[in-house]
C-alpha cells in the first residue's frame, strides 16, 4: 500500500526528468548555494567576529601595561576583532601614522576572510537564471524538432511539453533568489562589522596615547618642583671683609 506523499515525489522527480541535462548543474547550484549559506550563517554570528566588551578588555591591557607576547598571541587567535587589535598592539610602540597604517592592512585581510565563498554565491545567484533559461531554450527546441518530423500532432501534448520545458527556468529561480539575497544580507552584515571594527580600532588608538603620554607627567613635574626649589633657594652670603 502506498503513501501519501509518493504520488507527489513522482511527480517532482517526473518534472526534474522532462527539465533533461541542464537540471543536474541547476540541482548542484543550490546544493553548493545551501552550504554556503548555512555555513556563512555560522562563520559571521556577532559571537565569533566580535566577542562582547572584547575591546573593553584589550584597552584596560593597554592602560595596566598587560601587553606581553602570550596576551597578544591569545588575542590575535580569538576572533576577527581580537586579530586586527593585535596588529596594532604588535607595533604600539610607533607612531600612530604607523600603527594605523597596520590596522588597514589588516582590515583589508579580514575582510578579504570573512568575505569568502561570497563570490561565488554572488556566481550562482547570477548563473541559476541563464541555466535555466538555457534549458528551457533546448527543450523548446528539441519540441519544435520533433514538431518537424512528426507534425502537430496533440495541442495537450504540445502544451504539456512546453510547461516541462520552462521547468528549467523555473528551477533556475529558485536557485538564484535565495542565493542573492542571502549574497547581498552578508555583505551587508559585513560592512557592518567593518565599521563597528574601525571604532574599536580607534579606541584602542587613544588607549595607546594616552598610556605613552602618561608618564610625561610625573617627570614634568619633579623639573617644575626643582626649578621652584632652585628659585627658593638663598643666596650663599658674601665672606666678610678683614
Amino acid at each position: 500500500m502506498q503513501c501519501g506523499p509518493v504520488p507527489e515525489v513522482v511527480k517532482v522527480w517526473e518534472l526534474v526528468k522532462a527539465g533533461g541535462w541542464p537540471m543536474l548543474p541547476l540541482l548542484l547550484l543550490g546544493v553548493a548555494a545551501l552550504a554556503i549559506i548555512l555555513e556563512r550563517l555560522w562563520s559571521l554570528r556577532r559571537a565569533e567576529v566580535m566577542p562582547p566588551r572584547l575591546g573593553e578588555e584589550v584597552r584596560n591591557w593597554a592602560t595596566r601595561g598587560q601587553l606581553d607576547p602570550a596576551h597578544i598571541e591569545s588575542l590575535r587567535r580569538n576572533s576577527p576583532l581580537g586579530a586586527l587589535l593585535a596588529a596594532a598592539l604588535d607595533v604600539r610602540n610607533k607612531p600612530r601614522d604607523v600603527i594605523r597604517e597596520r590596522l588597514e592592512d589588516s582590515g583589508r585581510h579580514l575582510v578579504f576572510k570573512m568575505e569568502r565563498f561570497l563570490s561565488a554565491l554572488g556566481t550562482i545567484a547570477s548563473a541559476g537564471p541563464l541555466l535555466g533559461l538555457l534549458g528551457t531554450v533546448v527543450g523548446m527546441i528539441q519540441m519544435f524538432l520533433g514538431i518537424l518530423d512528426h507534425g502537430l500532432g496533440d495541442v495537450n501534448q504540445l502544451a504539456g511539453g512546453i510547461g516541462k520545458a520552462l521547468v528549467c527556468t523555473a528551477t533556475g529561480m529558485i536557485v538564484a533568489v535565495p542565493a542573492l539575497i542571502f549574497h547581498r544580507y552578508f555583505r551587508s552584515r559585513i560592512a557592518g562589522y567593518v565599521i563597528e571594527m574601525e571604532q574599536e580600532a580607534t579606541a584602542l588608538l587613544d588607549a595607546l596615547d594616552t598610556t605613552r603620554a602618561a608618564p610625561a607627567v610625573p617627570v614634568a613635574a619633579v623639573q617644575a618642583a626643582a626649578a621652584r626649589g632652585a628659585g627658593a633657594r638663598p643666596a650663599p652670603a658674601a665672606p666678610a671683609r678683614r
